[in-house]
């Protein structure tokens, strides 16, 4: 029985790991989102990861594609918490505005992951050789804009804004303060620092919500 008994213990100490492609997305994205795309190399993420280099190429072909794997994972866990605020039906549009830069300052400041944005800390420092990445995050910059713009034009559909103002330069203006928030975030601003700021933002949301641009004739 003994015999029996090491035979099965040999047995399962000499099966390999199995990949967790899951549990090596997380390691990877923070290791990018802390060091950037060209800061980060195939020996840190295997090192992070804990995966061989050739099972990394299996699953994601090369690091440009980890790379997009990783942002995916980063959209589906951190930017649509943050969207689903302006898809609430039962926020009015300065509740649901405040809302989400409230939990912009949260995830851009929580201690367990890297301060900042991801999109905007990896587009950071990328050379002519990296024009894909820097494609991939342009885009994503695009659909962040175009996810407010979206909101505030539903919004205004609904009567919650003037229709003379402008959502296209208001929501590009938004767009601004986020990746201002994430330098900040980056450079050490706390919690209570960009919260601050979002109050500002909301003391002259009346402003902003009522901008009309004078037509030009």
């Amino acid at each position: 029985m003994t015999e029996v008994i090491d035979v099965v213990n040999r047995k399962t100490r000499g099966r390999p790991k199995v990949f967790d492609r899951n549990d090596a997305l997380d390691k990877a994205l923070m290791l990018f989102w802390a060091h950037g795309y060209e800061g980060t190399s195939l020996s840190d993420l295997v090192n992070a990861t804990g995966a061989k280099a050739p099972t990394l190429y299996a699953e994601f072909e090369n690091k440009e594609g980890l790379f997009r794997a990783a942002m995916q994972r980063y959209i589906e866990t951190f930017s649509a918490q943050r969207n689903a605020v302006l898809n609430d039906d039962a926020l009015d549009v300065k509740t649901a505005i405040e809302a989400y830069f409230r939990a912009t300052a949260a995830c851009f400041t929580e201690c367990d992951k890297p301060a900042g944005c991801f999109f905007i800390c990896t587009s950071s420092a990328l050379s002519s050789g990296s024009e894909e990445v820097a494609q991939m995050l342009a885009q994503q910059h695009h659909a962040q804009e175009s996810a407010l713009k979206a909101f505030l034009d539903t919004r205004q559909q609904r009567g919650e804004l003037p229709q003379c103002a402008n959502s296209a330069t208001l929501a590009r203006y938004l767009a601004c303060l986020l990746q201002g928030m994430s330098v900040r975030a980056r450079e050490g601003a706390n919690r209570e620092d960009l919260d601050q700021i979002v109050d500002t933002q909301m003391a002259i949301w009346p402003a902003l919500a009522g901008y009309c641009e004078l037509s030009t004739k």
